[in-house]
Order: C-alpha cells, then structure tokens, then sequence
C-alpha cells in the first residue's frame, strides 16, 4: 500500500513552533495582523484595506507560509 502523501502550507515542509512549543498552524499565525486585517475587510471592504492585506500576508510568509 503506497504512504498518504503529506501536504504543508510552508516551503520547508514543516510548520513553524509556535510560543507554545507546538507547530503553528495557518489559522493562529500573525494574530496582530490578521486582526486588524479582518476589522478593516469587514468594516471597509477589500479593497479598501491592501495594505492590512499585505501587512499578514508578509508576516504569514515570514514564519515561512506559502501565501
């Protein structure tokens, strides 16, 4: 029987640690960011708010996410 291929979201293959010593996941990376990124989506719409935007996709690609 062939091995389940194994899928990450990051370029290295393994998910960064977090604080907390357990892998981080996509979802609780960049808290800061992605804060402020969802108020002004919700609040602004997206367009209105790129810089936010790329504020946490900078940071998610800084803890080696591919976004």
């Amino acid at each position: 029987m062939a091995e389940p291929v194994k899928s990450t979201l990051t370029h290295s293959g393994e998910l960064p640690i977090g604080k907390d010593g357990k892998p981080l996941k996509p979802c609780c990376a960049c808290p800061e960011t992605k804060k402020v990124r969802d108020e002004c989506v919700f609040q602004k719409g997206e367009e209105n708010c790129q810089e936010l935007i790329q504020a946490h996709i900078t940071c998610m690609r800084n803890l080696g996410f591919k976004i």
